[in-house]
């Protein structure tokens, strides 16, 4: 039986805002006027770990509950920093998270910047994150890289082969990523998986 349109999680997924305090409040209003049950904030949220403040308490106003992954501008401890600073915020990376019934998982990071993982290191990651997540019907994987495979891969930056491993082995209902700026909006099917490319203009999905 499929889940009605009012019983489906609705998310505003956004990534690579690099500190943009004033998209960062126009995404605020955006979560509030289209109702949305949760943030995803796929990293890159900061500029090189500059530009902390106000990017995540716009949403917490909103009165909405947030999820990140870090990118490659910024470390563990910033995006703990972060979440530790706002109740309502969670990094889950390696960590997963329910609602309405709606299993999410992470890995942020990627093979360049402040801190890299590599191929194996991020199936890992992943597969630690789904672990509680056995049994759950609906699934929603969120990294900051793109898969190996995906039209992000136009860019000429090669995607993470762990990204794609985990898709085909945990098959989520979506993946959203970032990571590739000029591939925003890029929108695909890997096996059953949507996976899209969220960027830093935001979307609304409907899981």
């Amino acid at each position: 039986m499929k889940k009605s349109k009012k019983n489906k999680l609705k998310i505003l997924a956004i990534g690579d805002i690099h500190g943009d305090k004033g998209l960062i409040k126009k995404l605020a209003q955006k979560a509030k006027k289209e109702n949305v049950d949760l943030v995803l904030m796929a990293g890159d949220l900061t500029f090189f770990e500059s530009s902390t403040e106000d990017l995540i308490g716009p949403f917490l106003k909103a009165k909405k509950e947030v999820l990140i992954v870090p990118g490659n501008h910024e470390s563990f401890a910033t995006v703990d920093f972060l979440t530790e600073m706002y109740p309502n915020a969670k990094n889950i990376h390696g960590y997963s998270f329910k609602k309405k019934g709606v299993g999410i998982f992470g890995a942020g990071l990627a093979d360049i910047g402040v801190t890299s993982v590599n191929d194996k290191e991020m199936f890992e990651i992943l597969k630690q994150a789904h672990k509680n997540l056995k049994g759950t019907k609906k699934k929603i994987m969120v990294t900051h890289m793109h898969p190996s495979g995906s039209k992000s891969e136009f860019s000429g930056f090669e995607g993470s082969k762990g990204i794609t491993k985990a898709i085909k082995k945990f098959k989520p209902d979506l993946h959203i990523h970032s990571h590739i700026h000029e591939a925003e909006g890029a929108q695909e099917k890997i096996g059953k998986t949507k996976v899209v490319n969220v960027g830093k203009k935001g979307r609304i999905l409907e899981v």
